[in-house]
């Protein structure tokens, strides 16, 4: 089977997709309807099931509907993305972390986000970029354009190359659409879906929840990786900086970081990022260590 995330649709498909989704759906169980009553009368006329027994196939058969409805999570607008986004940032914000209290570090890390923001996929969303109060090394996204960093990476990462690379990771990570995945994956499982999906205080509480807690899986983090790098090449950053700042995480060893427990890594996940460097934007912007240190004197 196909992976929408590895083998995206043509703009062409994807227009028609939405175009003709909802009228689907309605034929869909206008069908299915029809072909239950019809059933149903002909097993009641001849006795084979009570008028009871009918419609309990009829829940059995909306109860199907509304589990096809509710996986529809990933086909939700831009702009309700971006409000989820918000509350999942709140609750962040109030319960999780602090944010780190430097305008001159916040305004830094937020150009170097917004100069990836362009080469990216997803342009009806408004990226949002902050730096958190943690000495842990870490970075994640949560959805509608949210990324986090955590000024204990900020410290680690050697150039802005590296933050770039970071920073287009998770970036990678909100094109791919991966919490939203999760969050359905997560609502099956748990059997909390409703007849509209899920409802917005839900998928907030999910977002906090697996963003946090739940690490991504290695198929996400191989996409987030691609598209991250792709992502920063674009603009002019040097790609080997992402190879390099993945191979310093994983020589941490017993102290591997907080970034590791929800962004699995591996030996073989550098390898991957080296050989899809591009040889012509193997090198670029970001690469000059003093300048980055002068910009970060604050985070060390």
């Amino acid at each position: 089977m196909f992976n929408s995330l590895t083998h995206p649709a043509s703009p062409a498909t994807r227009t028609c997709n939405h175009r003709h989704r909802w009228p689907l759906n309605r034929w869909f169980r206008r069908l299915s309807y029809l072909l239950l009553a019809s059933i149903t009368a002909i097993s009641i006329s001849l006795g084979s099931v009570s008028p009871a027994q009918a419609w309990s196939w009829r829940n059995i058969l909306r109860g199907g509907v509304q589990v096809m409805q509710g996986i529809q999570l990933t086909s939700m607008s831009d702009s309700q993305e971006m409000e989820i986004g918000a509350d999942i940032n709140q609750n962040l914000m109030k319960t999780e972390f602090s944010r780190f209290n430097n305008n001159q570090v916040q305004s830094y890390v937020n150009a170097v986000g917004q100069r990836l923001v362009p080469h990216n996929n997803r342009p009806g969303l408004t990226y949002i970029f902050q730096v958190v109060d943690s000495d842990e090394i870490n970075a994640f996204a949560t959805m509608g354009g949210y990324v986090y960093v955590t000024k204990g990476l900020l410290a680690l990462a050697d150039n802005e190359a590296e933050l770039a690379g970071v920073i287009g990771h998770e970036i990678g990570h909100i094109e791919g659409k991966h919490l939203l995945q999760q969050i359905r994956s997560t609502s099956i499982q748990r059997g909390v879906l409703t007849a509209a999906g899920l409802d917005r205080s839900t998928i907030a509480q999910l977002g906090v929840e697996l963003a946090l807690r739940r690490p991504h899986s290695r198929q996400d983090e191989h996409d987030a990786d691609q598209r991250g790098l792709r992502i920063m090449g674009s603009a002019n950053y040097g790609q080997i900086a992402m190879a390099t700042f993945m191979q310093k995480l994983a020589n941490m060893g017993g102290s591997s970081p907080a970034f590791l427990s929800t962004h699995p890594s591996s030996s073989s996940r550098v390898v991957d990022i080296e050989r899809s460097i591009d040889p012509n934007r193997r090198y670029g912007d970001g690469l000059d260590a003093n300048a980055y240190r002068q910009q970060t004197l604050a985070v060390r």
